[in-house]
């Protein structure tokens, strides 16, 4: 997989069609992110590289509770490879 913007954005485009909010602020995470369940809002630390990025979402998704109904072909695709990977 390759670490750019764009692999980052489609994978937060899976999130968000499940109706997550993603959000990047300065705060001390200490696994890079902060999940509110309640209200459906993942905060990631904004200081991670996109590489880390990327790597955090990954290990997110499964965590989150994702409508795969809801995606789109492409998302559901994406979301079905990625949930597929063994974990690092």
């Amino acid at each position: 997989m390759k670490f750019t913007q764009h692999t980052l954005d489609k994978i937060e485009r899976i999130a968000e069609e499940s109706g997550y909010v993603i959000r990047y602020e300065r705060g001390s995470f200490q696994s890079g992110y902060c999940i509110l369940q309640a209200k459906k809002v993942v905060v990631l630390n904004k200081f991670l590289q996109i590489e880390g990025r990327i790597n955090t979402m990954i290990d997110l998704l499964p965590q989150l509770n994702i409508n795969i109904d809801a995606l789109t072909h492409e998302s559901q695709k994406l979301f079905t490879e990625l949930t597929a990977l063994p974990a690092a």
